[in-house]
């Protein structure tokens, strides 16, 4: 039987649901698990340069059930009231990633999430807008010492201060979310990912160290690692959107029983592949940590945040047509 309500929410299996980010490496496991669950009206956005390897495995999911795709830019008001018409429920994972300048990753996180917002404003009709946030906004500044990472932990107030412009886009993005939910009453729900893992994405997190040496450097190594099943995730984030009496709710997406950086690190050399690696106490990691925050304070930038326009034009210049489409699938 068709529209029948599921979950918690007023949500027919008919009604429109809009996955942006679709082709991603989280969005792809967030279309299964609609499609698993009776939903025969996805409406999946990707981005004019998705590859057709992407598609085809997009398209694939489905298996004779109704997927329907857009391409289109979210920095585009126009291309983001065609994709947001009708939709119920929006669950965006689509956001800039690996962009290193302020102002690309404020267009490609913040300014496209604002027209999207903007969007479901005019349309009147949405009943749930999941915004796929990250760990990265929070900050360990008055956090008590050995306090387990939680929802209720502080986040960055002066993300710009980090030098990390994902961190600072991530968190203009939750603000934002969190005003449009003020001033005009969307529902919103966000979630925060831990380390996702998984089939497609089998690279050590940096949270376990780096190699930039030439010899991977072992940091924190009893630290807990807040690691995501893909699965998982994407069921954690597909909740997130049919579930009644959560609106304006924060949720941490992590696994049970989390391993640390040291247990990570020898089950990853043993699984995947093995390599050296030296492992580096607390206070001295502590310290590259500091040289590094001080390397990128002092390191000049193109745009300083503080001069990104409400658009997001870094310094009175319009963005170029490559910035533009960088956002990920």
């Amino acid at each position: 039987m068709h529209n029948q309500p599921t979950a918690d929410l007023d949500i027919g299996k008919d009604d429109v649901v809009l996955v942006t980010g679709a082709a991603g490496f989280i969005g792809t496991r967030v279309v299964q698990s609609l499609l698993d669950r009776g939903f025969s009206h996805i409406r999946c956005f990707v981005r004019p340069s998705t590859t057709s390897a992407k598609i085809d495995a997009l398209l694939k999911l489905a298996n004779g059930r109704q997927l329907e795709l857009v391409r289109g830019d979210l920095l585009s008001l126009q291309d983001c009231l065609a994709a947001a018409r009708d939709a119920k429920v929006v669950y965006h994972l689509a956001a800039g990633r690996g962009q290193k300048s302020f102002p690309d990753a404020y267009l490609n996180s913040v300014v496209t999430t604002r027209n999207l917002l903007d969007a479901c404003v005019q349309h009147q009709c949405i009943q749930r807008f999941v915004n796929i946030s990250s760990f990265t906004v929070y900050t360990n500044s008055n956090k008590r010492k050995a306090r387990m990472l939680d929802e209720t932990c502080p986040v960055e107030q002066h993300a710009e201060e980090r030098g990390e412009a994902y961190c600072f886009a991530k968190a203009k993005q939750d603000e934002l979310v969190a005003q449009y939910g003020r001033d005009h009453n969307i529902p919103y729900v966000i979630v925060r990912p831990g380390v996702v893992y998984g089939a497609g994405n089998l690279a050590l997190t940096g949270r376990v160290g780096i190699d930039t040496f030439g010899i991977f450097l072992h940091l924190g190594g009893s630290a807990i690692i807040p690691l995501s099943y893909v699965d998982n995730c994407a069921e954690a984030i597909v909740l997130a959107g049919l579930k009644a009496g959560i609106d304006r709710e924060v949720f941490n997406a992590v696994d049970d029983d989390l391993p640390s950086r040291r247990q990570l690190l020898r089950l990853y050399k043993r699984n995947v592949t093995r390599f050296r690696s030296l492992y580096i106490p607390k206070p001295v990691s502590y310290g590259l940590c500091w040289f590094g925050r001080r390397t990128a304070g002092d390191r000049k930038t193109s745009c300083h945040p503080s001069s990104i326009a409400a658009d997001g034009t870094p310094c009175g210049r319009r963005p170029t047509t490559a910035t533009k489409n960088s956002s990920s699938d």
